[in-house]
This record gives structure tokens, sequence and C-alpha cells, in this order.
């Protein structure tokens, strides 16, 4: 069984169309978002575009891939593209885009507060949920600057993909909630009010946190929040403005995932998402399948023949090299090793380093068929997803035999996503 060619994912109408202004690869951890969204920006950069890829990957393959030493929050030229193109690559730093906000939309004596305070460096470096809103921020910045015809996002490597869309708004309701409110009331209030405000209406909360949270992080807290406080606003109305990007015309979802159960389950977890955010979805690439040149061999004869000549050998292994002699037809000397012992050794040595063509040929046949049961274990998840699915446009992209590691890894990418036929073995 096939995929039918209108189930296909065409990737090259996808990036030449001038309309399509974002591209975001998501899906599981390990799938090859990365890869996939590296090879994308490289294709659609010698195809004419210019392309900024933003990627949140700590493990720096990218760049590695790209020639690039080190990736950082401003895009870099990637040299080495063919065409009339260009690329561009950039890694998120989380911390740096925070600072940059916070100096964006604060007087200097307000932001030096800010990046000073001990909770805002805490937030800023490791919050949860912060790494996705700021990958989102980082986003709007670049589709604002209108530098680049074509952006792609490599999203965060969350444990879940879901992640992505739900930190924004997380972060930008503890920002705007009640209990920051809460704590910013007393400097909205100011004067003896607010002090009154603070020792009557709150005296009971902040003993209860200091006692929970520390008194110096209570404080720390609240100075940040009185710093921040003309600052929560935009916060929630950047989320909004970016979120509404992701649902406009111009972008597109390409969810990655592994011919693999559980990646697929997240896979059709993170299509049905974004059909009820109405984000539109371009399709599936599905990484990494495994195929084989001898697709009509089954594993089931593959097996049988290997056992037939298993069975060959047994019955008419005949005298020789690497036969087995007789050792009672031999008359131990007095230096000899005691009989079947020294001769077993040699017996065996022989066996294991001496193989007959028809055990050769028996292992290759029993690797063939384990080949077979990997493609048709792929092919049956590969299908109940399309089939919960037939609306989601698929493209197989074949097991590589090492790992990409340059720019002519990432065009062999590129290719194998542009022609990706979907067969019944996958063949690479």
């Amino acid at each position: 069984m096939t995929l039918d060619a209108s189930a296909r994912l065409e990737v090259d109408p996808l990036i030449d169309d001038p309309d399509t202004r974002i591209i975001v690869c998501c899906g599981a951890g390990g799938v090859g978002k990365t890869t996939t969204a590296a090879a994308l920006g490289v294709r659609a950069a010698e195809r004419g575009r210019k392309v900024v890829v933003l990627t949140i990957d700590p493990a720096r393959r990218l760049a590695q891939s790209m020639g690039i030493d080190s990736l950082d929050n401003t895009p870099r030229r990637v040299k080495g593209i063919d065409g009339d193109g260009e690329l561009h690559a950039m890694m998120l730093d989380m911390k740096r885009t925070f600072d940059e906000i916070v100096e964006a939309h604060a007087d200097a004596d307000r932001a030096r507060a800010i990046l000073e305070n001990p909770f805002y460096q805490s937030l800023s470096a490791g919050f949860a949920g912060t790494q996705e809103y700021m990958a989102m921020e980082k986003l709007g910045q670049l589709r604002a600057r209108d530098e680049w015809d074509l952006i792609v996002v490599d999203t965060p490597p969350s444990r879940s993909a879901l992640d992505f869309l739900d930190a924004p708004k997380r972060l930008g309701s503890f920002l705007d909630g009640k209990f920051i409110k809460l704590l910013m009331a007393p400097a909205k209030m100011g004067g003896r009010a607010g002090m009154k405000f603070l020792n009557v209406g709150m005296s009971m909360m902040t003993g209860t946190l200091g006692k929970l949270l520390g008194g110096q992080l209570l404080r720390d807290v609240q100075t940040f929040v009185a710093a921040m406080d003309t600052m929560f606003g935009g916060f929630r109305t950047r989320a909004d403005a970016t979120y509404r990007l992701l649902q406009a015309p111009g972008t597109a979802f390409v969810v990655v995932a592994a011919p693999e159960r559980d990646a697929l389950r997240e896979a059709a977890y993170f299509v049905e998402r974004l059909a009820a955010e109405n984000m539109p979805l371009a399709g599936l690439v599905l990484n990494r399948v495994h195929g084989s040149g001898a697709g009509r061999l089954s594993a089931e004869r593959a097996l049988a023949a290997a056992e037939n000549l298993d069975e060959d050998g047994i019955v008419d292994q005949g005298p020789g090299k690497t036969g087995v002699r007789d050792i009672t037809d031999v008359a131990p000397s007095p230096e000899s090793p005691p009989a079947g012992h020294a001769t077993e050794t040699r017996s065996e040595a022989s066996a294991s380093d001496e193989q007959t063509p028809q055990q050769l040929t028996a292992g290759l046949l029993r690797l063939h068929a384990e080949r077979m049961q990997v493609i048709a274990r792929e092919r049956r998840t590969r299908d109940r997803f399309t089939a919960l699915h037939p609306e989601v446009s698929v493209a197989e992209v074949p097991a590589l035999p090492g790992d990409v590691h340059d720019l002519s890894g990432l065009r062999t990418i590129g290719d194998r996503l542009a022609t990706a036929e979907a067969s019944p073995t996958g063949v690479a």
C-alpha cells in the first residue's frame, strides 16, 4: 500500500510560494526537527528566498551543519549557499531576548533595576515556559523587521510539543495574573494608604509567603513587580499578536515525527490541537524511514531460505578445511594436549573464522528479514496515523546511513523531502 499522490506533502510549492512567510517545525523531541528546519532553510534559500532559520536547540548541531562556529541571538549569514537566495541562522538566547524586551520597554534607570533584580535573573534564566515564550517573542521581532522572505522556526525541545503553543499564554497569565496584581497593589496605591494596605490587607499573606519562600525572595519579587509594572500589559499584548501571526495564512506548520508509535501519537495530538486553534498545517514529515532495495523478498521467505541453508549445511557438511575431523583417527603424541581440548579449540576457531557461503548467505537473509520486519512495523504505524488523519499530507524521508553535519547533508535531506514518494518498503 502506497500513500496516494494527493496525500503527499509537496515541499517545493510550499517554500516557493511568496505568501509563505513563516514555517514552524514542531514535534516530539529527538525526531529531527532541527535537521528538517535547517534543510528547509537551505533548500528555500537555494531556490531564491531570503531565509532566516531560528533554532532553540541547545545541542548546536545547526551551527555545525551550516559551517558556523557558533550561533547567538543575532542572525548570521551562512556561506556556501548556491543560487540567488540568502540563508541566515540564529540560536535563541533566552535571557538575552528577555533583557532586550526590558531595555526596549523601560527607561534606563528602571531597566537597570529590573536587570539587576535577583528574581528577574532567575525568571529570565529558567522559569517554566520562559524559553517557549521568548521563542515567540523572537519570532514576532523577526517578522516585524520584514527583512526576510521566509522565517523557519525550530521549536524548543520541550517535553511536549504542545508547550510551544501553551507557554506564552501561561507566562502571560502569570505576569498579568491576580497574584502579580496583588503584589503590585501597595506600590500602585502609594503613600500611607499603600503602607496601610500592605501592613493590614497583606500581612497574613506576606507572612505566610515569607515563611514558605523566604523573606528576601519575597522582597525581591515585590521589587521586581514594582519595577515591571508598566511592562506587564505588553507581555500579554505581544503574546496575543504572535499567536494571531501563527494563525495567519502566511504561516505553515510542519509536524515532524519518526515512524514510531510514541512520536506519531504526539504528532496526532499536535495535528488535532492545530486544527482546534485554527492554525494552518502544511503536513507531516515522517523522518528516518527505513527501506530496502529487495522489498519483494518478504521476511517470511528470507527466514525460510535461511533455515533451509542451515539444514543443508548440517546434512551435507563434508570433510575438508572447514570440517570437523574425527579425533580418534589421530594418535596422540606424548606432547599432545588431552584429547578434546586443543583439537576442539582449533575446530571452533576454524568454524568461526571460515564461514561457508551457505552460512554467510543465511546470515544475510536473517538481516534482511529483520529489516523487512522493521519496515512492516513502521508501515503499520504510519497507516494508523493516516487512517486517523487522512486530511494530513505526508512526506517520507528515508533514513541516511550517517549523521548530517554539513550543507551537503542538508541538501540531501532537502532533496529527499522534495522528492519523497512513499512506498510499501520506503526504498532508500
